[in-house]
């Protein structure tokens, strides 16, 4: 069998954890500590997370989105897959180094997904960019650290507590939506999601998208 290798590190942002780009051939793990947070075998889920709220905004002639986490780029591929021409994806990654993998050694996986028109990418954390913009988007799409249960960095409860979803329930236009992609269940999350004024979804997902793999979560949330 083919070994890892590592390929690079990174400090997360206010914290002492380290993510680590791991490679075996043709496939790549971003690892933290002994938790894999993705694999590029594994991209049904958050592919899902797009063409799931973008059904939902369908009829939306010129939809701004924002995505919350770069990740592997498997949302903001899906996104450009599914969203029309005239669609604005703004995608805030927090850690730096994982916009530099998208454009180094992961490139042939991003393909030409961040040199799109249509994206563009801001290095920062994406709970500053909803606070900041009221009434701005059609949708936004979460996947940042585990879903609800954070993992990587305590700051990024902020996005999940009832303050935070009220936040983002400001940033978006009337009829818009929220999908928040998470590792599994959370039924108090739906509870905090509800009480922010969002009517709720909650859709099982595998990981591969083809029936296999772990079955992930995506809140489909809709303003009221």
């Amino acid at each position: 069998m083919i070994p890892w290798v590592k390929i690079d590190t990174a400090r997360i942002p206010g914290t002492d954890a380290e993510l680590r780009l791991m490679r075996r051939g043709a496939e790549f793990s971003i690892m933290l500590g002994t938790n894999e947070l993705m694999n590029s075998r594994l991209s049904g889920s958050e592919a899902a997370l797009a063409t799931l709220a973008a059904k939902k905004i369908e009829k939306v002639a010129k939809p701004h989105v924002l995505i919350g986490g770069l990740g592997m780029g498997f949302t903001v591929r899906a996104a450009l897959g599914v969203l029309g021409i005239k669609a604005q994806v703004v995608v805030a990654e927090l850690v730096p180094a994982v916009v530099a993998w998208a454009r180094g050694p992961m490139a042939e996986i991003f393909g030409d997904s961040l040199i799109d028109p249509r994206v563009s990418v801001l290095e920062t954390d994406v709970t500053e960019v909803i606070r900041s913009r009221a009434r701005t988007f059609d949708a936004i799409l979460l996947d940042v650290d585990n879903g609800p249960e954070g993992l990587t960095r305590k700051a990024n409860d902020a996005l999940y507590n009832s303050a935070g979803l009220k936040a983002a329930h400001a940033a978006l236009h009337p009829g818009g939506v929220l999908a928040v992609w998470s590792s599994g269940p959370n039924p108090p999350f739906a509870k905090r999601l509800r009480g922010a004024g969002f009517d709720v979804n909650e859709v099982a997902i595998r990981a591969t998208g083809r029936g296999g793999g772990a079955r992930h979560v995506i809140w489909i949330a809709t303003r009221e």
